[in-house]
């Protein structure tokens, strides 16, 4: 009896670790796809975004480069469209060091409304989405999923307590969970929440859901800020 048990056990133990593997390949090959494709529309894009920054007088360089938190805790470089001043991180800090009421707001969203470093370029690049597009260039290196856990900043590790060990375990995603349920409107706690509840129930048909949800809140502008 306590023999049956045991293999029984053994059995579910291997049919789930293929129903993983499984869906592992096969977010892969899907990655792989939408990447070719978004690639394929940035490098227009590029040349667009160069353009537009020249016009307004924006010397700084098209592309921000940023070292996130990626799978199993591993630093990696995040490409984005850059849609800030150059020295927006500095003029970040002094602000929250000089602001009490502002440091507050912040460390609870981590977001800033009509944030003033954000360029005129900028604004409309983060209301389109479409400064998310370089990240295409992550997932085709391996470094993302399409879909997935936002990438996380190294500094903010301390204050993701228990719920790092559980997102880490996950490629971070262009767009994900949290991105379709309220995105900037949320705070840093729920959009935590929302990192864990993808963690739970992660899958084709879960990932399938998010992206035509992604579609939807595109369009919608939904959370943009």
């Amino acid at each position: 009896m306590g023999e049956n048990v045991k293999n029984i056990k053994m059995n579910v133990m291997i049919q789930e670790k293929k129903k993983v593997n499984a869906y592992m390949i096969g977010k892969r090959i899907i990655d792989i796809i939408i990447a070719i494709v978004g690639i394929v529309v940035l490098c227009p894009l590029i040349v667009i975004v160069f353009i537009a920054n020249k016009v307004s007088h924006d010397n700084g360089p098209v592309f921000f480069i940023q070292k996130r938190i990626g799978q199993d805790g591993k630093l990696f470089r995040l490409y984005k469209f850059r849609t800030m001043v150059v020295n927006a991180d500095r003029i970040l800090m002094k602000k929250l060091k000089a602001d009490k009421e502002f440091r507050e707001k912040y460390l609870s969203y981590r977001k800033v409304e009509d944030d003033e470093r954000i360029t005129k370029i900028g604004n409309i690049l983060r209301k389109t989405s479409l400064d998310e597009f370089p990240q295409f260039i992550n997932v085709l290196k391996g470094d993302m999923s399409f879909v997935g856990p936002r990438p996380y900043l190294n500094r903010e590790k301390k204050d993701m307590g228990e719920y790092y060990k559980y997102i880490i375990k996950c490629k971070p995603g262009i767009t994900g969970l949290w991105q379709v349920s309220g995105r900037n409107r949320n705070t840093f706690k729920e959009r935590l929440q929302l990192d864990l509840e993808y963690y739970n129930n992660r899958g084709f048909w879960y990932d399938i859901k998010i992206i035509f949800k992604t579609i939807f809140s595109v369009f919608k502008k939904d959370g943009a800020m």
